[in-house]
């Protein structure tokens, strides 16, 4: 990937055009962590970049940024620029195109996302990050206030940052998110749980709670129960915990885990009903926030004389001869009596066992 984004530049520069890599991927390699996206800025504004890659998209042109898929990868190129006037404390409404380097790093977000890679793989730190990487800490470029102000997602790609890097945020960073988190009402739902989803996805999730936390932002966000949250190892279990469904945006099969998850946590979960009906999956997430050890769940799982109904020691036909009866809807109640009597260790899952039970009863 690297190689493919170095041939771009030099492409790029051929034309006559500056171009680097900037942001995540040289902050990463700066800090020996992988990355897997590269973005790319140059003085190439997007028409002339569609001169010069024909299969380019311009699809983001109002941001000066065009989507380049090249040698099967896909690249991000934004034309350098000034973000002269926000709206909603979100989103650039007016834009200027500008040919130097210096001043478009400057609109950017931290200083730690500011190093730049030429084409020639030279690291280009115009504005100081490497000392705040060595010093694992987060700045805004510029005026503080001014960056969270302007765009409030800001903030919580912050703590986002600092938790997933393990930095510190800035003293000034942290009164400006403070002074300003107010506006995190103003932010889209969606655009609050992706940043949120990559805290608490991280193994060092305490961390970015204990921010969240400090900096006054649960409420902001519309946590509830924020104080008794347990972090677990999937992100749906703490979401289970916020009660947050009617605001934040799930998918169909996030919700479905997520209800399992809040109908399983007042029942226990060491029962073989239980156990067998919410699955290990849901049974361990629900156990972590009940602090309930794993080991003692998942044996207690394997040991299940059923895991599903296709376990059960008879087939839906030989029910059918057994009892001399056509298939029908008796063989949904047989099915569940069965379930219920071997998770109950009353019947035997063994097919002569179950046999006998059934000619006795049915």
């Amino acid at each position: 990937m690297y190689e493919t984004a170095l041939e771009i530049l030099n492409k790029i520069n051929e034309y006559g055009y500056k171009a680097y890599i900037v942001g995540g991927y040289p902050r990463d390699i700066y800090l020996k962590r992988t990355s897997l996206d590269i973005d790319i800025c140059t003085n190439a504004t997007p028409k002339q970049l569609k001169e010069i890659f024909k299969e380019s998209v311009l699809n983001k042109q109002e941001y000066g940024s065009v989507t380049l898929i090249y040698k099967k990868i896909r690249f991000e190129i934004t034309t350098f620029r000034k973000e002269i006037k926000y709206e909603n404390n979100r989103f650039p409404v007016k834009i200027k195109y500008i040919n130097t380097l210096i001043d478009d790093l400057e609109r950017r977000d931290f200083t730690i996302n500011t190093l730049c890679i030429d084409s020639s793989g030279n690291v280009i730190d115009l504005l100081n990050a490497k000392n705040d990487l060595d010093n694992r800490i987060i700045k805004c470029v510029g005026n503080t206030k001014k960056k969270i102000k302007e765009d409030i997602l800001r903030s919580l790609r912050a703590i986002r940052f600092a938790t997933i890097l393990n930095f510190k945020l800035d003293d000034e960073l942290k009164k400006a998110i403070k002074k300003y988190g107010y506006l995190l009402k103003k932010l889209s739902y969606y655009r609050k749980k992706e940043e949120l989803e990559k805290i608490f996805s991280s193994p060092n999730c305490q961390y970015g709670l204990n921010l969240i936390k400090e900096l006054d932002l649960d409420t902001k966000l519309e946590l509830n129960n924020f104080d008794n949250l347990v972090i677990t190892t999937s992100s749906l279990g703490i979401w289970a915990q916020l009660d947050v469904m009617n605001l934040y945006s799930f998918s169909n099969n996030e919700k479905e885990i997520i209800n399992k998850i809040k109908e399983a946590l007042p029942k226990d979960i060491l029962d073989n009903k239980v156990l067998y009906q919410y699955g290990l999956y849901i049974c361990t997430l629900v156990g972590e926030i009940k602090k309930i050890d794993r080991t003692i769940i998942v044996c207690k799982y394997n040991n299940l004389p059923i895991h599903s109904i296709k376990d059960i020691d008879i087939k839906a036909d030989q029910i059918c001869n057994l009892l001399n009866k056509k298939s029908g809807p008796f063989l949904k109640i047989i099915y569940k009596d069965l379930e219920t009597r071997i998770l109950n260790n009353d019947l035997y899952n063994e097919y002569t066992t179950i046999c006998n039970y059934l000619k006795q009863k049915y």
